[in-house]
């Protein structure tokens, strides 16, 4: 059943039951006493992205992703070059002087992205949502999609509404005259300082003539929607979930890389490239806890990718892993 998104008048909810500890108090003994390596020892990169690559023309069946950081992700998708939430900041913050700061310089800058089609956000928090490259990117004329009310916050950093679309959980609009992009649920929050809940948060579909693309955004368990939108939109050549930043005390709205693999065997599998992790501090786990932990918990019959930051990836080449953090160690 496609369920829209439910609001009050001022808040957005989840479909289900979601909570987050607030116990500050044992975040804080966590955060003070706990021994995870919850940042590289040493500096990461330098990593770089073929400029000159991206920057030809997108064959009209190809399916690619270029994986900056955390999920910020460029999906080459059958002629189109579709952006998933942007974040060049230094920090995953509103402040440049405090917060997470990120491992790793971007694998390319904000002026050498090639032309795209569309840019595509999951919600506002500030490590999806980065003000600046925003500013940037809305002068470019590109086409921006994101989930109801996140748009108020692009007009005020100067984007024309006319370049500005937002919908619903189910909601789907053409781009162009061959792709189609669907927003679909998640289960997570929003929020940008003190306020919280008065923007939606979603999952996308990206779906060309030829591929098919799931983007999940920031998500908890959610595994009997998920499979509702496989239903509905796939089966996906691409699956794009979050794995890091996870723990017991928001285990509601980040899945970590058990209920990643959960999630991606209810929509219905595909190659599974794995987001939100190694580009900031977020939580208390060590910061290649992720990825060891899906590479452990994975069945061998999931085919992950593991590119570098800046890597391109030709998604029909199948399996890779790069094992790039563990280079970086050795280095």
């Amino acid at each position: 059943m496609k369920t829209p998104s439910q609001f009050t008048g001022k808040k957005y909810l989840n479909s289900i039951p979601t909570s987050m500890s607030m116990d500050y108090g044992l975040m804080a003994r966590r955060w003070l006493t706990g021994k995870e390596e919850r940042e590289p020892k040493k500096p990461l990169g330098p990593f770089r992205a073929d400029v000159a690559a991206l920057a030809e023309p997108v064959p009209a069946e190809a399916l690619r992703v270029t994986w900056f950081g955390h999920s910020s992700t460029l999906i080459e998708l059958d002629g189109m070059r579709i952006l998933t939430d942007p974040v060049w900041a230094d920090r995953a913050s509103p402040s440049k002087l405090v917060g997470p700061k990120r491992f790793f310089a971007l694998p390319l800058a904000l002026a050498d992205l090639p032309k795209l089609d569309a840019v595509v956000l999951s919600h506002d928090h500030y490590d999806h949502l980065d003000r600046e490259a925003i500013k940037v990117l809305g002068r470019t004329g590109v086409p921006f999609f994101c989930p109801l009310g996140v748009g108020a916050h692009l007009r005020r950093w100067g984007v024309p509404a006319a370049q500005i679309t937002e919908l619903d959980w189910w909601q789907e609009v053409p781009l162009g005259t061959t792709h189609r992009l669907a927003a679909t649920p998640a289960r997570h929050f929003s929020g940008r300082g003190l306020s919280r809940d008065n923007t939606l948060w979603a999952s996308w579909c990206l779906l060309g003539p030829t591929h098919r693309v799931f983007f999940g955004g920031d998500s908890g368990p959610y595994e009997p929607v998920f499979r509702e939108i496989g239903a509905a939109y796939g089966p996906f050549d691409l699956v794009m979930l979050e794995v890091g930043a996870s723990d017991e005390l928001w285990a509601d709205i980040h899945m970590g890389p058990d209920h990643a693999l959960a999630a991606h065997r209810a929509l219905g599998g595909g190659p599974l490239l794995p987001l939100h992790w190694g580009t900031f501090n977020l939580a208390f786990h060590s910061w290649t806890e992720p990825v060891e932990r899906l590479r452990a918990a994975a069945a061998p019959e999931v085919c992950l990718l593991l590119p570098r930051p800046g890597q391109r990836v030709n998604v029909a080449d199948g399996a890779l892993n790069s094992e790039w953090w563990l280079k970086q160690a050795q280095r």
